[in-house]
């Protein structure tokens, strides 16, 4: 087979480094592995394989022939057979299928808003699910919304997947003090609810006053971004928050952390929990999207209800208080993470799949 991946950006964040994941796990399985971004590049097409065959299409505008056109260059020069766009990639694939019909598209939703998907604007969406080959859905909600609301009877769920980095220039050195550091690996997002974890960096800063919260994600510089800076202005936990924005050398910075955490409103199936369970580190989370089948409470993580700031502070000082109980957390969730988010399952279901 002959695979081109499409996202829209490189940018650090959960659909584009699993677009990056699939590109560099397929290479050597098919026989030829492509990723193309369409609008911006970004710090992720660093950790690309070698073996990836890259390109960046310049796209400028929604309906963008020329950037379709190219891509069709792209597809008939490199004897695509199967493109798999990313979410909302899969414009561009389609105007491409116009003038190249030979390819097959297949649709990969990673939206975390699935708790929301009936507000979502879905007529392009509909229109354009007509000429799915298939769809990849990273969670059961997402799953059903497709098979009633898309044309395209094809849909599977497939859980994200990830590796530990070790090519990567470490570069961040996070504030604070080692040993007390509280990680948050999640976008400038108003999903992932960085309100509730500043209610609870306010409530650690009285009672654990040397323990700090890391945010790393990308900043959109919007008007969320403002809120939440304000916010650690006004609240005076400029010593106890500190914002990084986006970062490459995501294991780097995970492995100077004690605690990983997400307060997310909703979620798919965050990349970051992944990242987290592989470098075994004990998480306290939002029982939000797929993460309850990811973390058992008590077991191999905290899971709490989205917006309770009490309930979240309280099981976050349990990990404070006790480092038996993070390394034991940790190493659980290693575990089940490493058993049931593997790289070589999934892409073995995937390729198999492809194949039908």
């Amino acid at each position: 087979m002959r695979i081109v991946q499409i996202i829209d950006s490189l940018e650090v964040g959960g659909a584009e480094k699993m677009a990056v994941n699939y590109a560099n796990a397929i290479v050597g399985l098919v026989d030829f592995s492509g990723l193309i971004t369409t609008r911006t590049e970004g710090a992720l097409k660093a950790q690309l394989s070698e073996k990836v065959t890259y390109l960046f299409l310049k796209k400028t505008k929604t309906i963008d022939f020329g950037a379709a056109w190219r891509l069709r260059n792209y597809c008939k020069t490199n004897r695509i057979e199967i493109v798999h766009a990313h979410s909302s990639s899969y414009f561009v694939a389609v105007l491409t299928k116009f003038c190249y019909p030979k390819i097959k598209i297949v649709w990969h939703d990673h939206n975390g808003l699935s708790e929301f998907i009936s507000k979502k604007e879905t007529i392009a969406l509909k229109l354009a699910s007509f000429f799915f080959k298939g769809i990849i859905v990273v969670n059961d909600q997402l799953k059903k919304w497709a098979q009633k609301e898309l044309n395209c009877s094809n849909v599977i769920y497939f859980p994200n997947f990830t590796s530990v980095e070790t090519n990567i220039l470490n570069q961040t050195s996070l504030k604070g003090t080692p040993g007390k550091r509280i990680l948050c690996l999640a976008n400038l997002r108003l999903q992932k609810n960085h309100f509730l974890l500043l209610e609870v960096a306010q409530k650690v800063k009285e009672n654990y006053p040397e323990w700090t919260f890391h945010l790393v994600g990308k900043d959109f510089n919007d008007e969320y971004s403002a809120q939440i800076k304000a916010l650690i202005v006004s609240k005076e936990l400029e010593d106890t928050v500190f914002v990084y924005g986006s970062k490459n050398d995501t294991t780097n910075i995970i492995l100077q952390s004690d605690i990983a955490i997400l307060t997310s409103d909703s979620e798919g199936l965050p990349v970051a929990l992944i990242e987290y369970g592989l470098l075994s580190k004990a998480v306290v989370t939002t029982n939000v999207g797929e993460i309850p089948f990811m973390i058992t409470h008590g077991v191999n993580g905290f899971m709490v209800n989205r917006k309770q700031a009490d309930e979240f502070y309280l099981h976050l000082v349990k990990l404070i208080e006790d480092e038996t109980l993070r390394n034991n957390l940790g190493k659980a969730l290693y575990k089940s993470i490493s058993e049931n988010n593997s790289e070589k399952a999934v892409i073995a279901k995937y390729l198999n799949w492809l194949k039908k």
